[in-house]
């Protein structure tokens, strides 16, 4: 489907960091740090209609960076 990789392309394109991970019941979760206004975009983003494969809902959940990413991966 490439999910994981258009959301780390996006990523980098808005200069964050973190990953995107394949979780056992299917589901895809993104960790992903730097400026507020550009993890915003990149939720814009994946609640929109132009991800590959099929988003049915997008949780957000904030708190503070970790600071344990230096680049955006595929996990």
């Amino acid at each position: 489907m490439g999910f994981r990789w258009w959301t780390r392309a996006r990523a980098l394109e808005l200069g964050l960091v973190g990953q995107a991970r394949n979780l056992t019941d299917g589901r895809v979760a993104v960790t992903a740090e730097g400026d507020r206004g550009a993890c915003e975009r990149l939720l814009d983003l994946l609640k929109g209609d132009s991800t590959p494969g099929r988003v049915t809902s997008v949780t957000e959940s904030w708190s503070g960076a970790s600071g344990a990413f230096t680049g955006f991966v595929e996990a």
